[in-house]
This record gives C-alpha cells, structure tokens and sequence, in this order.
C-alpha cells in the first residue's frame, strides 16, 4: 500500500507540474489572438488610407480652385459688363490697362481664357428717401470652376 501511495503522490506531482507549465506557458498570445488582432489593425489602416486619399483630392482639388480663381480676378475689369457670353483671353482683357513687353509673359496671358456670363442686372430700391439706389450685375467667369463677381454702381443717394 505505502507503494501505491507513493505511485498515487508521484502522479499527483506529475500532474501538478503539467499545471504549473501549462499556467506558466499561457502568457504568451495564442494564433486566433494574434490572427484577430491583425485583422482589426489591417482595417484600421485601411480606414485611415481611405480617411487620408479622400482628404489629398479636396487639398488638390481646393487648391486648383484658388490658383484658377486668382486668374479669373485678371478677367475683371471696368468693362466687363459688355463681354455677355464672350470668350476672351487675359491678354486681350489687360492690353487696355497693361503694357506687356516680354513676349513669354504674353505668351501666357494669350493661353489663359475665360468665357463670360453676366445675367440681368438686379435693381436695389429702398423704400426709404435715405438710402442709396443701386444696380447690382453678377458676372459670373467660367473656365474648369466658375467664379462669380459682383459689380455694384450707386446710381444716387
């Protein structure tokens, strides 16, 4: 009997340490850990390059709009209003105002075009003698993006 209870201790010791490996072997990840948390950082990422191209076509986009509407602004000028759906170049516009001697320089200005549009005037009347009457005209320019301008004329006050 004193060697079965020796044989039973032995075994209980055994299975004692197999416990002991087992809790100690089990900080580390098991592959389904590993594996889920790959698939929820690959998505993330994913997310973030969605988030981030998304947010590269408004920069470019914003920033054509600004250099394009700054060209238009060469498109202004005193008798605008007489171009109705005219197409005109820079060049043609800024001769009047602007002596441009560098050939490169009108080179460029003749590239750059815009087509105009300038709906009917809109008159402003106050009711009231103190305030000023005036006629306001939108020129609207268009080219890749529109632009529109507003030119006001105070007629009296």
């Amino acid at each position: 009997m004193a060697e079965k209870c020796s044989a039973c201790s032995q075994q209980w010791r055994f299975l004692l340490k197999i416990q002991l490996s087992m809790k100690t072997s089990h900080h580390a990840f098991t592959l389904i850990e590993v594996l889920i948390s790959v698939l929820i950082l690959s998505g993330t990422i994913v997310y973030a390059l969605k988030i981030h191209s998304q947010n590269k076509e408004q920069i470019v986009y914003i920033s054509e709009r600004s250099k394009l509407s700054l060209q238009d602004s060469l498109f202004v000028a005193d008798d605008t209003l007489r171009y109705h759906k005219d197409k005109k170049e820079a060049y043609e516009v800024l001769r009047k105002y602007f002596k441009v001697e560098d050939q490169k320089s009108r080179e460029i200005l003749k590239k750059i075009s815009r087509e105009y549009f300038i709906p009917e005037p809109i008159q402003l009347i106050a009711e009231e003698t103190e305030a000023p009457v005036a006629v306001v005209n939108e020129i609207k320019i268009k080219d890749k993006f529109s632009s529109s301008y507003f030119h006001f004329k105070i007629n009296s006050f």
